[in-house]
């Protein structure tokens, strides 16, 4: 297909560099710069899998509140904190 575009000078000269650098022509590395600029978009990556461990919850520990409990050492560490400052 053709088409005219309007390049802005900075982008033009590095396609002809470019072009130069790989002894193509110009046409060709703008359709290899775009072509890898689109694909570079849409990379066919696989899913990301999170790996799981067991974490050897011992009995009389429920960890149902374990923000309850980080709140509660939490406080107790600021509670000492303060106390050292008397």
């Amino acid at each position: 297909m053709r088409t005219t575009i309007t390049l802005e000078p900075d982008i033009a000269a590095r396609l002809h560099r470019l072009a130069a650098e790989r002894g193509a022509s110009f046409k060709t590395t703008v359709n290899a710069t775009l072509r890898a600029g689109l694909d570079a978009g849409n990379p066919a990556a696989k899913p990301y899998r999170e790996a799981t461990r067991s974490l050897g919850v011992q009995p009389g520990i429920d960890l149902t509140k374990a923000l309850r409990i980080a709140a509660e050492l939490e406080d107790e560490e600021t509670v000492r904190k303060l106390e050292l400052r008397k």
